[in-house]
């Protein structure tokens, strides 16, 4: 049943500057950690609204704001016609990010989200969706786990200001059946 106190809104390159402090916010509220030097560098990178702006005009790209009672408190990011790596004519669609602010974590919205991607999946006929999980989110991996993700595979980032021990990825596929039954 869906939860009446979460909402969903597409949003667009207009909405890059409310994006950003959405996004900033729920990083910071989880990664710092990976950081040797805090971070600000990539949050600069990967959250400046000119950057934003790009990655919302791409139409694959399909980005969600997440309100929990009207409260901005996260964002989805999709990839909508992205290959899984390493396996050749496969339709996908990539879970890129779900990003929510510590207030909003444990509440289900997770759960919420990852169902609407499903849907999402289904209306566009997709065989697999897929993502990365950094190694050590253990309870991340569990969740997606939970979800009906399974590992596949492995990657690893190449941010030398990322502590060594942070930059292991699993890649996790969840395939869906034809009448995509997802739960």
């Amino acid at each position: 049943m869906p939860d009446k106190n979460i909402s969903l809104k597409k949003i667009t390159a207009e909405d890059a500057a409310l994006l950003s402090q959405v996004a900033a916010k729920a990083y910071c509220d989880h990664y710092l950690h990976l950081w040797n030097e805090g971070g600000a560098w990539y949050i600069e990178k990967s959250f400046a609204v000119s950057n934003l702006e790009k990655e919302l005009s791409d139409t694959n790209a399909w980005f969600f704001l997440v309100h929990y009672l009207k409260e901005a408190v996260g964002f989805l990011k999709l990839n909508i016609d992205a290959p899984l790596p390493g396996e050749e004519d496969n339709d996908a669609l990539e879970l890129e990010r779900i990003y929510l602010t510590k207030a909003a974590s444990g509440m289900g919205i997770g759960t919420f989200l990852a169902n609407f991607c499903f849907e999402i999946a289904a209306t566009k006929s997709k065989k697999f969706i897929w993502l990365k999980a950094m190694d050590s989110s253990i309870e991340a991996i569990r969740f997606y786990a939970k979800m009906g993700f399974e590992i596949c595979g492995t990657a690893h980032l190449d941010f030398p200001q990322m502590k060594e021990e942070f930059r292991g990825m699993c890649i996790m596929k969840k395939t869906l059946s034809k009448t995509h039954d997802h739960l």
